[in-house]
């Protein structure tokens, strides 16, 4: 099947013309119409303009740039000209928003070659942890089609997992590219806050949300990120360092690198299967010359209240715009603008949007803004410091993505504060902006309807702040050392 092909496997077919990027196109056209039906992974499909890129492609001929011809799929906030882009919420999906330009990273692979095929589904405005916010309805795991995909860039690691696609871009902003790519076994990476643009992307809290991508092996995920990465003159926020080739590093090894395992992330109540999984990877790095180091953490427990009053205060002011008046979802007209908003608002958002625009309001409201707003950001330069010190002995950090396996479709949809703590590890790394890469490290077993099944297992590598060159390198050793990534579910 050409549609489970990696990016460097199918680059080297195209150059060689052993394959073509129609056929590469055509391949993962065929695989969504035959599994997406049973995931839900794909939202918008685009594959009449899909064909025509890969034909101009072909046509080219040259398949200069790695990612020349290769088919990928976007979440659905990344603005597509011509595409429909809803957050997954109905009150951009009541009238199809259909951007008239494209956002910067789109723009870049659309430079490069790359085929678009369509959206991927999210929780809505990714704000979740299981894509069962969505409007669409949730997508379910490859693995376990009773559980969930992880969020908020849930369908990107399905469809990635499924062979759908040969890589998908995501947004992480408190963890949504590496818990999803840890429930599906594909490999996701979260760049430092500024190495990628953001311009174009629906927001969800603009000083945490950060692009990067979903892929098949690290090799594939340095290979994209060389593509989309970059000073962005339409976002002020990238930085103006420059961007390395990612894939010349790979191959360096660990040898003499110190690796940090905080303690912070080894807790009570997580899994045993997961913690076993870490730590036997921890094994795997000394046995390819590095060395591993405790180290603490002190300010990670109270990461997740600190993320969860910064989060909703900056929602609460990007949702502002969503007002039924220039774009997106309308009511009949009432006796006031006020009543207006109200109902378009009332009817177009979703509980969990709704949810946090009302914390993120009293937060930030005269009588509490000093209690809590504030609170939170001295927290949260608490926390970016835990990592600087860190980083001062290693140089890179070892961590569970996640403390359990993917959790049951259903699990957490009554208890938000339960959703919440999905992103304990991972919450932290956006705090303080700094890179982070999932990667498999192995499989829990878990009782199904029809027995006994395999779940995978993430794990994440962290660095320093610029540091992608040093977790891709990490990460892809120990990829070369393993077999996990080479794992993938069977679907009928």
């Amino acid at each position: 099947m050409l549609s489970s092909l990696t990016i460097a496997q199918a680059h080297e077919r195209l150059k060689n013309k052993s394959l073509s990027a129609v056929e590469l196109a055509r391949s993962c056209i065929e695989r969504i119409e035959s599994v997406d039906t049973s995931l839900n992974a794909v939202v918008h499909r685009n594959f009449d303009r899909a064909l025509e890129e890969a034909k101009k492609a072909d046509k080219k001929g040259t398949f200069d740039h790695p990612l020349a011809g290769i088919p990928y799929l976007a979440k659905d906030v990344f603005c597509e000209e011509g595409v429909p882009t809803t957050a997954c919420s109905n009150i951009l999906k009541d009238k199809d928003f259909i951007p008239p330009f494209d956002s910067t990273t789109t723009k870049r692979l659309k430079e490069k070659s790359a085929v678009s095929l369509g959206k991927t589904n999210t929780d809505e405005f990714t704000m979740g942890a299981s894509t069962e916010t969505s409007c669409y309805g949730v997508t379910k795991n490859p693995w376990d089609r009773t559980r969930v995909a992880g969020g908020s860039s849930g369908g990107s690691a399905a469809a990635v997992a499924a062979d759908e696609c040969l890589f998908a871009l995501g947004t992480d902003t408190g963890g949504s590219i590496r818990q999803p790519a840890g429930f599906c076994g594909c490999t996701g990476l979260k760049v430092t806050y500024g190495r990628t643009s953001r311009y174009g992307v629906l927001s969800m809290a603009s000083s945490l949300d950060s692009i990067g991508v979903l892929t098949k092996t690290v090799e594939d995920a340095a290979i994209v990120l060389g593509a989309i990465a970059g000073k962005d003159p339409l976002d002020a926020t990238t930085g103006g360092m420059p961007v390395p080739d990612y894939t010349q590093t790979l191959r360096k090894g660990v040898k003499g690198m110190k690796i940090g395992l905080p303690k912070e992330y080894f807790i009570k109540g997580m899994d045993p299967q997961v913690e076993t999984a870490v730590r036997a990877a921890a094994k795997v790095y000394v046995s390819l010359g590095a060395t591993i180091v405790d180290v603490s953490l002190p300010h990670s427990p109270y990461a997740i209240a600190t993320y969860y009053v910064i989060v909703p205060s900056e929602v609460s002011s990007n949702m502002a715009r969503y007002d039924g008046v220039r774009f997106g979802h309308t009511v009949p007209e009432r006796d006031s603008l006020i009543e207006y908003y109200e109902r378009v608002r009332s009817s177009g958002f979703g509980d969990e949007v709704k949810r946090r625009i009302m914390i993120g309001t009293y937060a930030l409201s005269a009588g509490y803004y000093d209690a809590y707003y504030r609170q939170a950001q001295k927290v949260r330069t608490l926390i970016k410091h835990d990592f600087e010190q860190a980083f001062e002995n290693v140089d890179c950090l070892l961590a569970p993505v996640a403390p359990t396996p993917a959790f049951k479709i259903g699990a957490h949809t009554g208890d938000p504060v339960q959703m919440y703590l999905e992103d304990i590890f991972t919450a932290p790394v956006n705090l303080a902006g700094i890179p982070g890469l999932s990667i498999p490290c192995g499989f829990s077993k878990t009782v199904t309807p029809s027995g006994v099944g395999e779940l995978p297992v993430g794990m994440q590598l962290l660095g320093p702040q610029w540091g992608e060159e040093v977790i891709l390198r990490a990460g892809y050793a120990y990829e070369q050392a393993t077999e996990w990534h080479n794992k993938r579910p069977t679907l009928s």
